[in-house]
C-alpha cells in the first residue's frame, strides 16, 4: 500500500500502524505518532489499521534547548 510518511511517498505491506513503524526502522524507539492528523497513542498502535493513501507522521523527542 502506498502511505505518506512525513510528507514523503513511501510502499508498505504492513496494515497496522505498529507493523508499519517496525517496517519502517522505529522497532522499539519513542516516537509520537499521527495518521492523518490524529494523534495515536502507543497503546492503540496496535489496533490502528493503516489504508492505502494514508498520511502517517512519526516525531521523536528532540534534545536541547
Amino acid at each position: 500500500m502506498r502511505i505518506l510518511l512525513n510528507g514523503a511517498e513511501r510502499q508498505l505491506t504492513a496494515s497496522r500502524l505498529d507493523e508499519a513503524l517496525d517496517a519502517l526502522g522505529y522497532k522499539g524507539a519513542v516516537v509520537a505518532t499521527a495518521v492523518n492528523g490524529r494523534f495515536v497513542p502507543a497503546l492503540r498502535r496496535a489496533n490502528t489499521q493503516l489504508y492505502d493513501g494514508d498520511s502517517l507522521e512519526v516525531l521523536a523527542p528532540m534534545q536541547g534547548g
